[in-house]
């Protein structure tokens, strides 16, 4: 890119100080690319430098995907945001509630309503993940279901694992973030009736020509994947060969069948850019319609209580700045002055949803401009207590300056 990209200048810094590997970039507005970059390193031992077209995990930005897909069975009639999931997912007829998300796990009250697709897309469902909780939860989460991404739990045994374990709250009572998007996603499988991926390539990659974007990148493709990066207990960057937490394995198997509708997708910047602009094009991009106009602004508008937006919590931290809002899948602003970056911070109607891995996009209709930008900032929570990859962090919110500047 011409030296004079000030988005580039910003993240060499960090890349040279060896704070971050590197990232990939790109701004858009009125159907043209203002800006886009690669600095640093696709793998910071052999000094293979990153390219546009590098592949990354892209982490919970798979979310706002299979959310769209389930979005559109919903308009075919498949479901109802008011159904109970159980139509579909047998194993969920009767739930127990903790009567403390951190209590025992045989200290329950059962269920006042059944879990609804609702529930799911708002994460209101009571679900949760067990990496945000200290008591027995905790360990149920992995020991039931496996990683995070790479689980070797079969799809139908996931789902009966996931019904086994009590909810943390009251169906719809609150917004608990964690496990709601996968089992979202095997649930349009189920309705779909194929694999979850079979499901979104039909319904977003093969409409949005997302030829980059899967739970697996083909061999031909491998020299093209972002390597993962990290810190050691010293604080040096350094690759790494699963993900923290062991949420990845080094190789995923071709065989393997569960597919993290939440977390497990790969893809590009350029990809990325296809389905963003869904949220720009009142749900179609280049003629090519994935949602009616009427389902997208349900997606894009606040579903949260004033109250569930006050007390959602996420690690001990307010999910949502006051400006914040979540529909369906999506952060939303609701109010530009007092939203904050990280949930997306643009016009009325906003949308955004960062990944763990240091991925963060969004996409503004009131200007009609994407931002992305994706690097693999790979850090546990112990870690970001010390302090490590905090530089991968402040990129992100530097990004959003400079690139509303340009877009401006």
């Amino acid at each position: 890119m011409p030296g004079d990209d000030p988005i580039a200048q910003m993240l060499r810094a960090p890349v040279e100080a060896g704070e971050m590997a590197g990232a990939a970039t790109l701004v858009w507005r009125d159907d043209e690319v203002v800006q886009s970059c690669a600095v640093g390193w696709a793998d910071v031992e052999t000094k293979t430098p990153l390219a546009r077209d590098s592949i990354f995990r892209i982490a919970s930005m798979t979310k706002p995907i299979t959310s769209v897909a389930a979005l559109t069975l919903l308009e075919e009639g498949a479901f109802a945001l008011n159904d109970p999931i159980a139509r579909w997912g047998p194993e969920f007829s009767e739930m127990r509630v903790l009567r403390s998300p951190d209590g025992a796990l045989d200290e329950t009250d059962a269920a006042v309503r059944p879990i609804t697709f609702e529930d799911l897309l708002t994460h209101r469902a009571g679900i949760t993940n067990g990496g945000f909780h200290s008591g027995p939860i905790a360990a149920a989460y992995p020991c039931t279901l496996g990683a995070d991404i790479d689980s070797a739990v079969a799809p139908d045994d996931w789902i009966a694992g996931l019904a086994a374990l009590p909810l943390i709250d009251q169906p719809g009572e609150g917004f608990h973030y964690g496990n709601s998007t996968d089992l979202l996603g095997l649930l349009i499988g189920r309705i779909g009736g194929a694999p979850l991926g079979e499901v979104l390539q039909r319904r977003v990659f093969g409409p949005l020509g997302m030829k980059d974007t899967g739970f697996i990148v083909p061999p031909e493709n491998h020299d093209r994947r972002a390597g993962m990066h990290g810190f050691d207990d010293a604080g040096r960057l350094k690759r790494l060969q699963v993900a923290p937490g062991g949420a990845t394995v080094a190789e995923r198997p071709r065989d393997m069948a569960f597919e993290s509708g939440g977390q497990g997708l790969w893809s590009t910047v350029d990809d990325y850019l296809a389905f963003a602009r869904v949220f720009v094009g009142g749900g179609a991009v280049d003629g090519v319609r994935l949602l009616k106009p009427e389902t997208l602004a349900l997606m894009t508008a606040n579903r949260l209580s004033e109250r569930q937006r006050a007390e959602a919590r996420m690690l001990g931290m307010r999910t949502f700045a006051a400006g914040n809002g979540f529909g369906l899948g999506v952060a939303v602003v609701i109010d530009p002055q007092t939203a904050s970056m990280l949930r997306g911070k643009g016009g009325v109607g906003t949308v955004a949803w960062p990944g763990a891995y240091g991925g963060w996009w969004q996409a503004d209709p009131t200007d009609n401009s994407v931002m992305i930008i994706l690097q693999h900032n790979m850090i546990d929570v112990e870690q970001m207590a010390r302090g490590y990859g905090l530089s991968g962090y402040g990129a992100i919110e530097q990004f959003h300056a400079l690139g509303s500047a340009l877009k401006a």
